[in-house]
């Protein structure tokens, strides 16, 4: 006995409650450390080498022990994207203002963008604590789903020595999974299909790619209007998806779903399980990888998640920057879906130079392109280079409220850990 369609007419007839969009109105500005735990909560040596692997990234520096000590780093570090798998929770305050947080049951949420900023590497042995928040809510009609909430939310990384990484600011679009599925506005796209000429060509481009690595790339040696090389990606498989969870990209809160597990999560969050085609209870973020449950709400087959691009596009930074530069910021709009079957080109120019703060900065514009010759992911990234000049990149300071906030936090929760490195960078 199979489902029907009618299983997930039900599972997406919901819309917006008003309540839930003035409990998201009224939370902005109120951060607060986040108590929940993600999939990885050290970065130990495998960690970083499998976050790095899950999104296809082999540089060295990321990748390998042994390569990292004759770097400036002095060891192996982490690639600028760890931190969307690896939080330990900050426990103990509670906000000034006891405010319910939304449920928005039944409402999709997709990654729109993201803004990065990186202050301090993530180092083997290291963990990362969080406090985060909304800054904005916006209400939005959408031609792909009507209603729409657009929100912002900021998130302060920091290790156990209160050094704060990095902040990220993500762009969540919550829209109605009916009003989406009716519209049907990508209904047309069909899946991809490859020749092998065409996939001769990503072959060459795979080919051709270089990790930049110990040869550093002098800042007196770029010039607006450069080009960085091509990178590939794709075709994206299922198993690329499952690739990149199992790297440690966990983000929602299930197991498989034949387990006790899974079964207590049923109870305590069941709208967020949906019964498939057979009738068995399975998570609703299975968009990624089940295009049936994706058809259901609006999109024609399963599609990737919007940080996988992100990886992509810090990866063809990190490239090419090499060891010994910094990836300062990175910017970008998730504006199309990357569906199973899809092959994007990542290309980029540089735009920009400058002197700023005593650091030899470039600025980069950079952006994904699939096979239907749509870009998906446009960015910038500002990145520090050395200077024959000026020297080695002296790597940036968190403002100084944040930086007193992060220490204070984790003094006050006894999670502050005083120590040395043993391998300071040079």
């Amino acid at each position: 006995m199979t489902t029907t369609s009618s299983e997930f007419e039900k599972a997406t007839d919901y819309s917006f409650k008003e309540e839930d969009i003035e409990r998201a109105k009224a939370l902005v500005g109120q951060f607060k450390p986040v108590g929940s735990r993600e999939h990885l909560t050290t970065a130990t040596p495998d960690a970083i080498r499998n976050f790095a692997r899950g999104y296809g990234d082999d540089n060295p520096l990321f990748n390998d022990e042994d390569y990292g000590p004759s770097t400036r780093w002095g060891g192996q570090i982490a690639p600028p994207m760890l931190p969307i798998a690896l939080n330990h929770p900050l426990y103990g305050d509670k906000p000034e203002v006891s405010l319910k947080s939304p449920s928005f049951r039944g409402i999709h949420v997709f990654v729109s963008g993201s803004t990065w900023d990186w202050y301090q590497p993530i180092r083997p042995g290291d963990q990362l604590f969080s406090f985060a928040g909304t800054e904005t809510v916006v209400e939005k009609k959408s031609e792909f789903a009507g209603r729409s909430l657009l929100m912002t939310y900021a998130s302060v990384k920091m290790n156990q020595r209160a050094e704060i990484v990095a902040i990220s600011r993500t762009l969540a679009i919550h829209t109605e999974r009916k009003t989406a599925r009716d519209r049907g506005k990508y209904a047309a796209i069909e899946p991809a299909e490859y020749s092998e000429e065409d996939l001769e060509r990503l072959d060459a481009i795979y080919e051709a790619e270089q990790v930049r690595g110990a040869e550093p790339r002098y800042w007196e040696d770029v010039e607006p209007g450069d080009p960085l090389p091509p990178m590939a990606k794709g075709p994206l498989t299922t198993t690329d998806m499952i690739v990149f969870h199992a790297g440690g990209y966990g983000f929602v809160p299930y197991a498989p779903c034949s387990n006790r597990i899974a079964y207590n999560n049923r109870k305590r969050i069941k709208p967020f399980y949906v019964k498939n085609e057979h009738g068995i209870p399975d998570v609703a973020q299975r968009v990624h990888w089940d295009s049936a449950w994706a058809q259901a709400i609006g999109n024609p087959m399963a599609y990737d998640y919007g940080v996988m691009r992100d990886c992509w596009l810090s990866h063809y930074l990190t490239d090419w920057m090499g060891d010994d530069g910094w990836l300062m910021r990175q910017s970008s709009e998730i504006r199309k879906f990357n569906y199973i079957g899809d092959s994007h080109v990542i290309t980029g120019e540089v735009v920009d130079k400058r002197i700023e703060d005593g650091r030899s900065l470039v600025e980069i514009a950079l952006r994904g392109t699939n096979q239907r010759d749509v870009v998906t992911c446009p960015g910038t990234a500002t990145v520090a280079l050395p200077s024959r000049q000026r020297g080695p990149v002296v790597l940036p300071t968190a403002p100084d409220e944040l930086r007193q906030q992060a220490a204070e936090r984790l003094a006050r929760h006894g999670q502050l850990v005083e120590e040395r490195r043993t391998r300071p960078e040079r």
